[in-house]
């Protein structure tokens, strides 16, 4: 079915997506922001809606118009204040009163469901009384002045005591009783003509003097359905009572996946006890608090001919903290740059250079292996940089660090040249549709071949200026800080160009950068804000973890109260650890944090015991075959949350069908006592990963001969794991022949048996190697040496060429012609 989005349905009429929304939940649809799209026959019904809003506007302004050419025409006025401006404004202040009034009926659940008195014609009087000249002033429903209609009514005395000046009390409830009056009467009128509009009957609508989009207080007509009162000259009014108009259908309402009785109440306009009575009559036992599931609150809704539509709770939930971003709220943003390359090709070399700082000389290995976030100031304007590992394990961290970017800067080493990182970043910048600055680094070596680089970035469709193209290239030296200014210009001037700008003036949002544990400090995360300003105290979610800000640094450790669109912070207060990559989004309150996070987590622990399901026979029999498949356990701990990631997603690769590897648990921190307890009982071993055993668990992991590997370098773990794995598979033997012997003659000794007199025709005969003994080419025995001699002497071994005497062990079938093998089984070391 065709849908809208209420922003365009707005754009249609000219107003506000506010009052779109607002006339949108009149109907009982309920949408999160101005960008939810809604059905075709939802947004005919708003537009029938927001045109008679438009038209009854436009009779609003043609009656003014007309009363003020009929006043001057007929210079005629009936008990009028002498003060005509002064009424004006009096009515002006009444207005604002009654945006007030409906403003406080539309806030009630049961505001549509309040009925007017009927019988009674749609009238309203207002007298305002002058402090200097006590006259009253009138305000007219029609082009007929309310005095007359009132004296055609009223005896000649009532008209008399109405003609008095009312006090202040009186004029006050006066005004309050007729303002909800017409509020509420103008409510029903809108109410009804789209009801008989939708059903298509013949019958003009009638004819509305109120316009409630803009709240005015002009005098309505009797709602369809009421007694519509019937005047005549000279008579009293008579109620003439019209034909009821049909019921229309079901109307829809939009829920969350999470609603409470008390919600649920609001929504479909019903008493909170009522429909705890309701839910009784069910058997549901249930508190107004209590969260309903779907399926009983599909059956409540039947029961109020209410078609119920279900939305995501925590989609819900997060998307009414986004608001729509006003032209004048965008505000310029610092460019977020991702320094991208083969490993070893300086990357971190050129930040510290930029940053004076000495990163790199603190990386272990020399290489990077977690995503950092730095910024860096130029000529009053700030640029954030993104560092990302350049080993071919942290392909996911690169993706990653694409796709939250503005510009990357494609490092290529001058002596190295294009590597396969190299071409892998050049894959992931362009899937994310993100601009390429390519820097050529180490132009100071004495092998440097920058021409050479140009030319094989050229095969991977990145064409220098210089060449015709449209890439910038820079030729840069970390090292030496050669052009590194000549670098920042052209992000800059990139970034000019793609007109970042974002509103700091909403909550909050971003992206988790890494996280980690720290021992002083609890969970840790660097985050990247996108939109919005950050503040401590802010409380917020990020994927399944929640918490409130409760101190931020940034890149340099400096403590900071606040900060905007475009910087990346480390910030302190999660619950429980995120994972990196997670969304990140200021919520209002802590309740409603940590009920979003309790919810994502919720789910998730569903995810995971679906996984497990239940074992049918084809399961059982794979099972069955597994057994004979060797397994590996780790537990695995990392210092951050992106390195086990990394950690998890390498080693499972490793698996082969000899071997597989499970990893029974992976997490954050130092490696712990119940770590060691459960490799212990699993029988497992432990991997650290630039993190250190506690001394309780050290003690325990001796105790208990668990296995503890400790390593700050990624390939000496995948290294160390591939020999492991190789461990488990049993040894292989090959056999190889060492030596021939052949039988010449025999002879039969009561005490050992028969000897055989042989000849060694090749290799050597050991005492103890195994043995076969030949005829014509067919193996009659496989068995071991007895005895060798040499003459009468007992040998260790005879080589080619000498003759010697043997006798096979529990084997005296031995004839002349025969021929010994001698052999041994050689290991072979197993291969996954």
């Amino acid at each position: 079915m065709q849908q809208i989005k209420v922003s365009d349905l707005a754009s249609e009429f000219e107003m506000r997506n506010a009052v779109v929304i607002s006339e949108l939940k009149k109907v009982g649809v309920w949408v999160p922001s101005s960008d939810t799209p809604v059905d075709h026959d939802i947004a005919d019904r708003i537009r029938r809606r927001l045109q008679l809003m438009v038209e009854l506007e436009q009779q609003e302004e043609e009656r003014v118009r007309e009363k003020k050419e009929s006043s001057a025409k007929k210079g005629k006025k009936k008990v009028a204040s002498s003060k005509p401006r002064k009424s004006i404004k009096q009515l002006g202040k009444l207005r604002k009163r009654a945006e007030k009034v409906e403003e406080e009926e539309v806030s009630s659940p049961w505001a549509d469901s309040m009925k007017p008195r009927k019988g009674k014609a749609s009238y309203r009087k207002v007298e305002i009384g002058d402090e200097e000249t006590p006259q009253r002033t009138e305000v007219t429903i029609d082009d007929e002045p309310i005095i007359e209609k009132v004296e055609a009514q009223l005896s000649a005395e009532a008209l008399e005591k109405a003609m008095h000046e009312p006090t202040r009390a009186e004029l006050e409830q006066i005004t309050q009783r007729t303002e909800r009056e017409a509020v509420r009467k103008a409510r029903q009128e809108l109410q009804l003509l789209e009801e008989k509009a939708k059903t298509e009957t013949t019958e003009e609508a009638p004819a509305l003097d109120q316009k409630v989009g803009e709240k005015t207080l002009e005098p309505v007509a009797e709602p369809v359905g009421e007694a519509e009162v019937v005047e005549e000259p000279g008579k009293a009014p008579v109620a003439k009572t019209p034909e009821p108009v049909e019921a229309s259908g079901p109307r829809e309402v939009t829920f969350s996946e999470k609603i409470t009785v008390k919600e649920l109440g609001e929504r479909l306009q019903i008493k909170s006890n009522e429909l705890i009575k309701e839910l009784f009559s069910k058997g549901a036992m249930a508190t107004i608090n209590q969260v309903l599931d779907q399926k009983l609150v599909q059956e409540i809704c039947e029961l109020h001919d209410v078609v119920a539509h279900f939305v995501s709770f925590e989609e819900a939930a997060v998307e009414e903290e986004q608001v729509e971003d006003l032209p004048e709220d965008l505000m310029v943003r610092p460019p977020v740059v991702t320094v991208m390359g083969h490993v070893d090709h300086g990357k971190t070399s050129l930040l510290d250079s930029l940053r004076n700082t000495q990163v790199a000389a603190g990386e272990a290995g020399g290489i990077t292996q977690r995503i950092g976030a730095y910024h860096v100031d130029v000529k009053g304007r700030r640029i954030v940089f993104i560092d990302t590992p350049g080993h071919a394990a942290f392909t996911q961290m690169r993706a990653r660090g694409a796709d939250l970017t503005d510009l990357v800067v494609l490092l290529v080493a001058a002596d190295d040249g294009v590597m396969p990182q190299t071409v892998e970043a050049i894959d992931h910048a362009r899937a994310a549709k993100v601009p390429i600055i390519v820097a050529i680094n180490k132009i100071d070596k004495p092998d440097a071949q920058p021409e050479k680089v140009r030319q094989q970035l050229t095969e991977h469709e990145l064409v220098a200026e210089e060449w015709g193209g449209d890439t910038v290239m820079v030729e840069v030296s970390a090292k030496e800080k050669t052009n590194l200014d000549l670098l920042l210009e052209m992000i800059l001037l990139s970034a000019d160009l793609l007109e970042l700008k974002a509103n700091p003036k909403r909550a909050a949002s971003g992206v988790v950068l890494e996280a980690m544990l720290d021992k002083g400090r609890g969970a840790v995360a660097s985050i990247l804000v996108q939109g919005g300003t950050l503040r401590v105290g802010d409380s917020f979610i990020a994927g399944a973890a929640f918490g409130k800000v409760r101190a931020m640094f940034d890149d340099r450790r400096n403590p900071c109260a606040e900060t905007g669109p475009g910087s990346a912070v480390e910030i302190l207060g999660f619950q429980t650890l995120p994972k990196a990559g997670d969304s990140f989004q200021v919520v209002e309150g802590a309740a409603k944090a940590r009920e979003i996070g309790e919810y994502r987590q919720q789910q998730l622990r569903e995810q995971e015991l679906a996984v497990t399901g239940k074992v049918n026979l084809d399961d059982l029999f794979a099972q069955m075959q597994g057994g004979k498949v060797k397994e590996l356990r780790i537990v695995l701990k990392a210092d951050a949350q992106g390195s086990v990631e990394v950690l998890v997603d390498t080693l499972q690769k490793l698996s082969t069908e000899k071997v597989q590897i499970k990893i029974i648990h992976s997490g954050v921190g130092a490696v712990s006592e119940s770590d060691v307890l459960l490799a212990s009982a699993s029988n497992a071993v432990i991997v650290g990963f630039n993190v250190r055993p506690e001394r309780t668990a050290r003690d325990v992991a001796q105790r208990e001969q668990v296995d503890i590997r400790l390593h700050t370098v990624i390939y000496e773990v995948s290294e160390e794991i591939t020999q492991a794995m190789v461990g488990l598979l049993e040894p292989t033997f090959r056999e190889k022949e060492m030596g021939r012997a052949e039988v010449r003659d025999t002879f039969q000794v009561p005490k050992f048996g028969t000897i055989a007199g042989s000849y060694v025709q090749s290799g050597l005969i050991k005492r103890n190697f195994e043995v076969r003994l030949l005829r014509d080419n067919v193996v009659i025995y496989t068995g071991e040496l007895d005895s060798l001699r040499r003459f009468k002497d007992d040998v260790n071994e005879v080589r080619e060429g000498y003759e010697c005497g043997l006798s096979i062990a529990n084997f005296n079938d031995i004839k002349v012609g025969d021929v010994i093998e001698a052999f041994t089984q050689e290991e072979v070391a197993p291969e996954l």
